[in-house]
């Protein structure tokens, strides 16, 4: 039986990575939930336990490094092993980098602590035990990792910052039979985006991108776990992602007028 840890589990892609792992492995998958809402990790986990899956709820705000630790270690307890961790948990933010005032900087802070720095901590906690298994880890960062997005500086970098140090961390375990699995997720129909940062650290309540063509939940979480199944180095969703990519290093200046016509009117830099 394998061992499953899914930080950010309680909504949106994280609970429906764990709905699809429960649907197509059964009893022979032990899932662990962590969020900081156990009522929805709850509701999640009664899903999963119906269609055959071990489930361990484990409220979690990975925004604490005694947290995140604290998670690994019950997982440990209650299933004995590990086999993979998805540092799925994560906030997002809208707004222009003028229009945030000086005493409100400090969500900047708060923003990085949940999505870089709690993906480090529950890594570097499951790390051994990792290794044990030749297991994997999923860091499910964002377009807004690969190219930088304007209206995005404080989320653009912490997912950046994400990029950089798993692709660094895969590196490192490139001897030891530990696959990490970076993806990148453009618009999604989430509510991530209604309940992140404003210019003074608010839930935004609204989102400042066009959605007309966001990619369902579904098909976003069963992208993300095909590519940790093959054990893949990156999952670069939508074909203007790749574009994107590819781009950015022969015509920047295209690029950056891409990011911006992706902005709906009202929020566009004047």
């Amino acid at each position: 039986m394998k061992t499953i840890v899914i930080t950010g589990a309680s909504d949106g892609i994280g609970a429906e990575m764990a709905r699809q792992l429960a649907q197509s492995h059964g009893d022979s998958v032990a899932l662990v939930l962590a969020a900081r809402n156990e009522k929805r990790l709850q509701e999640v986990a009664s899903q999963c336990a119906a269609l055959g899956a071990q489930t361990l709820v484990a409220p979690t705000d990975v925004a604490q490094q005694t947290q995140c630790r604290a998670l690994i270690d019950s997982s440990l307890d209650k299933f004995g092993r590990l086999d993979a961790l998805i540092n799925n948990a994560g906030v997002s933010a809208q707004a222009l980098f003028e229009d945030v005032k000086t005493d409100k900087l400090g969500w900047y802070e708060d923003l990085m602590r949940i999505n870089l720095w709690g993906s480090v901590w529950c890594t570097h906690a499951a790390l051994p035990h990792l290794k044990a298994s030749r297991g994997s880890v999923v860091a499910v960062s964002s377009l807004a990792g690969l190219i930088g997005v304007p209206g995005r500086t404080a989320y653009s970098a912490s997912k950046f910052a994400m990029t950089g140090f798993f692709e660094a961390l895969r590196a490192e375990l490139k001897g030891a039979g530990v696959s990490v699995t970076t993806a990148y997720p453009g618009v999604v129909a989430t509510n991530i985006r209604y309940r992140g940062y404003n210019a003074s650290g608010e839930p935004a309540g609204s989102s400042g991108l066009k959605e007309d063509k966001a990619m369902t939940v579904e098909q976003c979480a069963a992208l993300i776990l095909a590519g940790m199944q093959r054990r893949q180095r990156e999952v670069v969703m939508t074909s203007q992602g790749k574009l994107g990519r590819f781009l950015k290093l022969l015509a920047p200046g295209l690029v950056e007028r891409m990011a911006l016509a992706a902005l709906k009117e009202e929020v566009k830099p004047q």
